[in-house]
C-alpha cells in the first residue's frame, strides 16, 4: 500500500509545474506543493540507487546517489547567485554539508542499525577528512571577509585558486576511491538481485533528478515569500530549509535504504554527498558564478565554518571504530537540532 501511494504521489510533480507555469499560483501554495512533491521523488531516487548499488556495490552506489542528488543543489545555488543572493548560496551550501553528515547519517543509523553493523571505515573517514580539508581551505577567502564588505570583488578573485584546488582534490580522491570500491565489490563476489537492470536504474536516476531540479527551482522561487509568511530569517531559511529540500534525494534515499537494512549504502550516500557538496559543488559554484555574475566569494561566516568542520570531526569520532549503533544515530540527529537552533539564533549577516 505504501509503495502504491508513493508511485501515485509522483503525480504531484506535474501538478507543481502546472501551478507554477499555467495557473500562476501564490508562492506559499507553490512552496507547500513543491516540498510535498519532492518526497516521492526522493523515494524514487533512493529506489533507483539501491537497484544500481546491487550492480556496483555500496561505495559506487553512494557516489551515484550523491552525484544525481546534488545536481539540484548546484542548480539552486546558481539560480540564487544570478538573483543576487550570495548569503543564501553560502548558507545553503554549509547547511547541506551539515545536514548530510548529521541529520541524514543520523537518521540512517537510527533506522538501519537494529543490530551492530560493520561499515567501510576507511571510505567514510577519508570523505570526512575531505570535509575538514575543505573547511580549512575556506578560511583563505573567509577570514578577510569578516571585516569590510564580504562581497567585494577582490575576495571573489582570491577564492578562485581555492575553488580549483577543491575540485582537483575531490577528483583525485574520488578517482582513487571508485577504483577501490570497484575492486572490493569484485572481490566480494556479490551477485545482483532480481531488481532493475543497471541501465534502467541509471535512466530513472537521471529523469528523477531532472524533475527534482525543476521542482527545486520552483521551491526556491517561492521560498522568500514563505519565509516572510512564517517569520524566519533568510540565513535560517537557507541553511536549514533550502539545504534539506535541496538534498531531498539523499535525505529520502538514505532513509529508505537504511530502513531496508542496507546500512553500508545509506552511510556512503550521506557522507559522500557531504564531501561532494563541500568540494565539488562549492568549487563549481564559485567558478561558474563568474559566468552568471556576480562572482561568488566563499566568505563563509564563523558559525558556518564551525558547523561544517565540527560536524565532520564529531562524525569521524563516532565512526572511528567502523561500527554503527542506533544511539549514535539519535546523538547525531540531536546535534543537528542543536546546530539548527544555533543557525536560528545567529540570524542574518
Amino acid at each position: 500500500m505504501g509503495r502504491k501511494l508513493l508511485w501515485a504521489s509522483l503525480g504531484l510533480s506535474p501538478v507543481t509545474l502546472l501551478l507554477r507555469y499555467a495557473l500562476h499560483a501564490g508562492d506559499v501554495t507553490l512552496f507547500a506543493v513543491a516540498a510535498a512533491s519532492l518526497v516521492p521523488l526522493a523515494w524514487l531516487i533512493g529506489e533507483a540507487t539501491e537497484h544500481a548499488g546491487e550492480h556496483t556495490g555500496p561505495g559506487i552506489g553512494g557516489f551515484l546517489n550523491a552525484s544525481f542528488g546534488n545536481a539540484p543543489e548546484l542548480i539552486i545555488a546558481l539560480f540564487a547567485v544570478s538573483q543576487g543572493l550570495p548569503n543564501v548560496v553560502r548558507a545553503s551550501l554549509a547547511g547541506s554539508v551539515v545536514s548530510n553528515i548529521l541529520l541524514v547519517l543520523g537518521i540512517g543509523l537510527f533506522l538501519g542499525a537494529r543490530h551492530t553493523h560493520r561499515l567501510d571505515r576507511s571510505s567514510l573517514l577519508i570523505q570526512l577528512g575531505l570535509v575538514v580539508a575543505a573547511t580549512l581551505l575556506f578560511l583563505v577567502p573567509a577570514v578577510p571577509g569578516w571585516s569590510g564588505n564580504p562581497e567585494r570583488h577582490s575576495l571573489a578573485v582570491a577564492n578562485a585558486p581555492v575553488a580549483v584546488l577543491l575540485l582537483l582534490l575531490y577528483l583525485a580522491v574520488t578517482a582513487w576511491g571508485l577504483r577501490r570500491h570497484k575492486r572490493l565489490h569484485a572481490e566480494s563476489g556479490a551477485e545482483p538481485g532480481a531488481g532493475w537492470a543497471l541501465p534502467t536504474a541509471l535512466a530513472v536516476l537521471a529523469v528523477a533528478t531532472l524533475v527534482t531540479a525543476f521542482v527545486s527551482e520552483i521551491l526556491v522561487h517561492s521560498l522568500d515569500a514563505f519565509a516572510n509568511a512564517v517569520g524566519l530569517s533568510e540565513f535560517f531559511t537557507a541553511a536549514v530549509i533550502v539545504a534539506i529540500v535541496g538534498n531531498a534525494a539523499e535525505h529520502g534515499g538514505a532513509a529508505v535504504i537504511a530502513h531496508r537494512g542496507n546500512l553500508p549504502l545509506a552511510t556512503e550516500i550521506a557522507v559522500s554527498s557531504s564531501a561532494q557538496v563541500a568540494l565539488l559543488v562549492t568549487g563549481a559554484v564559485a567558478l561558474l558564478s563568474w559566468l552568471v555574475k556576480p562572482a561568488l566569494p566563499l566568505t563563509f561566516r564563523p558559525i558556518e565554518l564551525a558547523a561544517m568542520g565540527g560536524s565532520a570531526l564529531v562524525v569521524a569520532f563516532v565512526l572511528w571504530d567502523g561500527r554503527a549503533r542506533r544511539w549514535e544515530g539519535a546523538l547525531l540527529v540531536g546535534l543537528y537540532a542543536a546546530a539548527a537552533v544555533g543557525f536560528a539564533i545567529a540570524g542574518d549577516r
